[in-house]
């Protein structure tokens, strides 16, 4: 299962991004899905393994323009977007 950060400043997303790879944390940036109906159209994706370690280095960042952490999955063939936590 991936999740994704959403953020509404795409700053704070490559910010995220570039923090979580330096902790070893394998993740990519793609465009927050229309699902999602939230943020700035770049968010941060990775593998739900990695979960602990980025709920702790998202609160080192202070990322005032976080929204949530979200999973997605594809569901009868349509991307499904749930708050995860």
């Amino acid at each position: 299962m991936m999740i994704i950060a959403v953020f509404r400043s795409r700053t704070h997303s490559l910010d995220y991004l570039e923090r979580l790879r330096g902790y070893g944390v394998q993740a990519n940036t793609v465009p927050t899905p229309k699902e999602a109906r939230i943020g700035c159209g770049l968010c941060v994706q990775f593998d739900v393994r990695y979960f602990a370690r980025a709920q702790a280095i998202l609160k080192v960042g202070r990322y005032s323009s976080f929204k949530g952490f979200y999973k997605t999955e594809f569901l009868n063939g349509r991307m499904s977007i749930t708050p995860y936590r």
